[in-house]
């Protein structure tokens, strides 16, 4: 067999990665905010992909964990600190 030449198209990845992902990930940032409440905040932003963070009141989560309970619960893998 012979040796193919391949090449990514980084531009066209990294247009992928900002367009067809973002509704997934704003939506996975969204169902874990709700399951906090009216404290959390969804702040999405765009680097060389799409992201979002969940913002929660230090406290809640330093007491609570509410955000890592909230992530688990939507289905994140959510692991222990080594």
């Amino acid at each position: 067999m012979a040796n193919a030449d391949i090449r990514l198209d980084r531009v066209g990845i990294a247009a992928v990665l900002k367009t067809a992902f973002a509704p997934m990930v704003n939506a996975a940032a969204h169902e874990i905010a709700s399951q906090i409440g009216s404290e959390a905040i969804v702040d999405g932003y765009t680097t060389d992909r799409n992201a979002a963070a969940v913002l929660v009141p230090a406290e809640q989560q330093a007491t609570d964990g509410v955000l890592t309970r909230a992530a688990a619960a939507a289905g994140l893998p959510v692991r222990q600190k080594p």
